[in-house]
């Protein structure tokens, strides 16, 4: 309505007084700035999200962003499965592949064009298919992909795709100016599960590792579940101070996540 009243203002000059081209003057700049601002969000909330039919991301961080793909299964039906991207002067790491080779092809190409960033590396936090289904897709467009020995030796034995490059318990990457951490905490979903930890913004990619509030105990056919309340109850004592954690399905939240992992699994 202020725009529209601007432009009939503008359209009746002889009609006004000085002082209503005074005011006539003030309402165009609020127009203009409103429309400005506007836009502004618009850019800014393109750049923070995109939705499709395979993919989803979105910020939950000053440089951190959830990415979602979808998984069928025969047991669970259509799994949403989550990862992370951490930026920092125009470069990425990301951990967990979408979990195809489409997905995974639009997550580099919204990285690359939307964020400006270059992918530096791929994590896959273990061997199973939500982690790595779009592993191929990284290795074509030539980003290093990484994961720990264990990892490595698991989905060779499985005949899935494979990272190339291998650490044993950790591994630090430089992203921009930052550090970004990958540790080993212990047995729980798998015996390989590692998670990825962004200390700038306080932000844990616990994947599989984590459970959002209120789901079930999932997918147990690797699992030990007589270490996995205490893995991550180790896991809230070396890192106190998390803010952000993005489970490796359904929502992300806080510390409360890891409180109520240790909960579910502990000894009744």
């Amino acid at each position: 309505m202020l725009l529209a009243s601007v432009l009939f203002a503008s359209g009746l000059p002889s009609c006004l007084s000085s002082t209503s081209n005074v005011k006539n003057t003030v309402a165009e700049q609020e127009a203009a700035s409103t429309i400005d601002k506007s836009s502004s969000d618009v850019a800014a909330n393109y750049r923070k999200s995109y939705t499709s039919e395979t993919l989803e991301v979105h910020k939950i961080a000053d440089q951190v962003y959830q990415h979602l793909s979808f998984l069928e299964t025969q047991s669970f039906g259509k799994v949403p499965c989550n990862g992370m991207v951490v930026i920092d002067q125009q470069e990425a790491i990301i951990f967990d592949t979408p979990t195809t080779d489409q997905a995974s092809l639009e997550l580099i190409d919204w990285v690359e064009q939307r964020l400006g960033c270059k992918v530096k590396a791929v994590v896959a936090t273990h061997f199973h298919q939500d982690c790595l289904g779009g592993l191929p897709a990284f290795q074509r467009r030539g980003i290093p992909t990484y994961a720990s020995h264990k990892t490595i030796a698991l989905a060779k034995a499985n005949r899935t795709a494979v990272p190339e490059n291998g650490f044993h318990k950790e591994l630090t990457f430089e992203v921009g100016n930052e550090k970004v951490l990958v540790l080993y905490p212990g047995k729980g979903h798998t015996h390989d599960n590692v998670v990825g930890y962004f200390p700038k913004a306080e932000a844990m990619f616990g994947g599989c590792l984590i459970k959002e509030v209120g789901a079930g105990k999932g997918n147990l056919a690797d699992a030990d579940t007589v270490a996995w309340p205490l893995t991550v109850a180790n896991l809230k004592t070396a890192y106190p101070r998390v803010k952000h954690v993005i489970p490796g399905h359904g929502k992300v939240g806080g510390p409360e996540l890891l409180d109520y992992t240790v909960r579910l699994f502990e000894p009744k």
